[in-house]
């Protein structure tokens, strides 16, 4: 069974699925192949230059500090706790050079912990959500940087907003004090083609336009693609992308 690696923390049913007992494992994790991964990645999507964020949440310290070393500056995790211990076991250098994206599923009451550490949160899903980091934020004296995600495919086992809910509450979120609205996020289906892939993301971008002119705002993020699909996401508009296996593993 092959497991998608970047996806299982976003899906509200958890099967074919990394088990969270092998998550955060400390393996060996070689710099130099690192940096060659991630020079192959860039020549890939050449001359693109999305901001390329290393999905570490599966791996232990190693895959934060050596990636680092080899020219990352952005790191992806989902689970707050193990999160946070790790941000904290860094070397001052990175923690204070790096940008930390939360990119799974955020339940409220892990919300404040997830404003302090985190440079970005890309998967508000909800105005309950919204409206908890921003008072968070508020307290910190901070303004958050969000990305709405959107479940554009309309799966059931995945979380985000669909776009008529949103459409209804993204006046309330854009209000909120705490927040930076800064762009979307969805995530493709399994085994999708690269033709339903291409569409998806399109659809994605073509929204994101939509509510640029709609609401008068400004959204420039658009945080799409993983190890299997970023080359199709960046061709079709993605500014971020999400690649843990492809440089990792």
């Amino acid at each position: 069974m092959s497991h998608n690696y970047e996806q299982a923390d976003n899906h509200k049913l958890n099967g074919a699925c990394i088990p969270a007992s092998c998550w955060n494992q400390e393996v060996f994790i070689d710099e130099v192949l690192v940096g060659h991964r991630l020079f192959d990645i860039k020549n890939k999507i050449a001359p693109c230059k999305p901001r390329i964020i290393g999905v570490t949440k599966y791996f232990g310290l190693e895959a934060v500090t050596k990636g680092y070393k080899a020219g990352l500056v952005d790191f992806g995790e989902s689970r707050a706790v193990d999160a946070i211990k790790k941000i904290n076991s860094l070397p001052k250098e990175i923690r204070e050079n790096a940008k930390f994206h939360f990119i799974g599923h955020l339940q409220s009451n892990k919300a404040e912990k997830v404003v302090e550490y985190f440079d970005y949160i890309h998967s508000v899903d909800s105005l309950k959500l919204a409206r908890v980091i921003s008072e968070t934020a508020c307290r910190l004296n901070k303004k958050e940087k969000v990305l709405i995600q959107v479940n554009n495919t309309g799966e059931e086992q995945k979380f985000g907003y669909s776009k008529q809910q949103l459409e209804l509450e993204i006046r309330e979120i854009i209000k909120l004090s705490g927040l930076e609205v800064v762009g979307l996020m969805n995530l493709a289906p399994l085994g999708a083609s690269e033709l339903e892939l291409r569409a998806i993301f399109r659809d994605l971008r073509e929204y994101r336009d939509f509510l640029e002119r709609e609401f008068c705002i400004t959204l420039p993020e658009l945080s799409m693609g993983m190890s299997n699909d970023y080359h199709i996401a960046v061709q079709e508009g993605a500014t971020m992308i999400r690649v843990g296996r492809k440089l990792f593993s």
